[in-house]
């Protein structure tokens, strides 16, 4: 009986997924051997070196997956929250009796082996959004379901920007997609576009033009919205006449106001002499598109003190060199300029396998790791990277295609889980490695050194896998 079942769900498993993660963990190891090979050391097996002890944590790797693939998919349904809060409390240890390495504590230390929950969390927060979303009376259109989502996702995600880790801390806003696959308007992800460029803009240009932006394109907008060119025209110029009244005001007292706090204060005194008129005409768009530029305006504010306190000096460097503020090749941004480098003088097809100079002299720091990818780009050449890119987008594709053919809600919002994590990674990761994004230190899926990363990815995958095959079955 139990020999028939076994046989059942090798039938049903989707061998092109297992096949396909079984090519990247196979082409990252042969990456990893090249990037840190060494010539007195050239056994694989060599556990003395990183591409033996990355061997030996994709055997871990492959014995999870088999235990995974035993285990009923109930299980993962039935188990979602208490591995959740199992999670969460390791995530706490971490901040009590973790390991810090490389600055950041996010490491506890057992015997000789180092593991990083944050890697797990993000498996314990899909399964647990995954079943919360599925609950027949919860729906993610009703504010109080959107926040209780909200917090199952962001929870871990102050915790581990506790450690602090902003880069595990980012890969959890990847679950905004699996919200807006169930529901969550795209007004929503709009504002949530705008908020961050408004960040950079911020960042960019001085605090004055920002402001002349967000007032025009408040204007713009309203007229959009409304359609009452009228309306727009009086309401701004009884908010120009308060501005210039205050202004005129502060000058009698031999106050001070600055441009920005006058405009603030105009608006706020401004938003309540308006409320009654809001209110009788049920103005509701106004009254949204008025809450949104005061809260830009107090985002504005914060971005100095989120930039300046928050961030740590080097994530500050790392991202001024991105948005061309700064410039130091041989400080910060020393990384991403030896690793555009190792990428571009790979030309067409690359230097050859353990042909990398890049590579061999150490010019590109944590090459095995977060940048592996410019390992692949100097010995595979413009070719490797477009098909291991392309490889990647097939794989990726291939899970949201599985994850758009299952029967209950718990399977396709795992699914996505799985899809959004795993996308937000390779875009990240490998645009570190080119200078489109700040260097924040997440790994390329099965293919950067690290034990933790590749059995939380494999246990992330697998579940999925186990899901999928009783789709047919499963309801929950």
């Amino acid at each position: 009986m139990i020999e028939r079942k076994r046989n059942n769900l090798l039938a049903r498993l989707d061998w092109v997924t297992v096949l396909m993660y079984l090519m990247l963990v196979s082409f990252g190891l042969m990456n990893i051997y090249s990037s840190a090979y060494n010539e007195a050391h050239p056994r694989l097996l060599d556990f003395s070196m990183r591409y033996g002890k990355q061997f030996y944590w994709i055997l871990m790797a492959l014995a999870l997956a088999f235990i995974i693939l035993t285990l009923h998919p109930r299980f993962y349904y039935f188990f979602a929250w208490p591995l959740y809060f199992l999670s969460l409390l390791l995530l706490v240890a971490v901040l009590v009796i973790g390991a810090t390495i490389h600055g950041s504590t996010s490491w506890i230390s057992i015997g000789g082996l180092h593991l990083q929950p944050s890697e797990f969390a993000k498996v314990a927060t899909a399964l647990a959004l995954a079943r919360y979303l599925s609950e027949y009376n919860v729906s993610i259109e009703r504010f109080r379901d959107l926040v209780k989502a909200s917090l199952i996702i962001f929870t871990p995600a102050v915790l581990i920007m506790l450690q602090p880790d902003m880069g595990s801390t980012f890969v959890f806003t990847a679950f905004i997609l699996v919200l807006y696959r169930e529901g969550l308007r795209a007004e929503v992800l709009l504002l949530g576009f705008f908020f961050l460029v408004l960040f950079i803009v911020t960042l960019v240009l001085d605090r004055t033009v920002v402001l002349a932006a967000l007032l025009v394109l408040t204007l713009l907008v309203h007229l959009l919205l409304e359609r009452r060119p009228a309306l727009t025209l009086r309401g701004t110029a009884v908010l120009l006449a308060l501005g210039l009244t205050l202004w005129g005001a502060s000058s009698l007292l031999h106050q001070t106001l600055s441009l920005y706090n006058a405009t603030f204060l105009t608006l706020l005194i401004g938003f309540l002499l308006f409320l009654p008129v809001i209110y009788r005409r049920k103005l509701v768009r106004t009254a949204l598109l008025y809450a949104v530029l005061i809260t830009a305006m107090l985002f504005t504010f914060s971005v100095n003190y989120v930039f300046y306190n928050i961030l740590e000096p080097h994530q500050r460097t790392r991202i001024n060199i991105v948005l061309g503020i700064e410039s130091d090749p041989y400080g910060s941004g020393y990384n991403v300029n030896q690793s555009k480098i190792a990428i571009g003088s790979g030309g067409l097809t690359g230097k050859g396998f353990l042909r990398g100079t890049q590579t061999k002299f150490n010019f590109v720091p944590e090459q095995s790791t977060d940048f592996i990818f410019c390992t692949v780009g100097e010995e595979w050449g413009f070719l490797g990277t477009f098909g291991v890119i392309t490889f990647y987008m097939l794989f990726l594709l291939r899970i949201l295609y599985l994850a758009e053919r299952q029967r209950s809600a718990f399977s396709r919002i795992y699914g996505y889980s799985v899809f959004s994590v795993m996308s937000l990674h390779v875009l990240v990761n490998i645009g570190m490695t080119i200078g489109l994004f700040p260097v924040i230190g997440i790994p390329l899926p099965f293919f950067s050194y690290g034990g933790s990363s590749l059995w939380a990815f494999t246990i992330l995958l697998f579940i999925f896998l186990r899901l999928d095959a009783d789709r047919l079955e499963m309801t929950f």
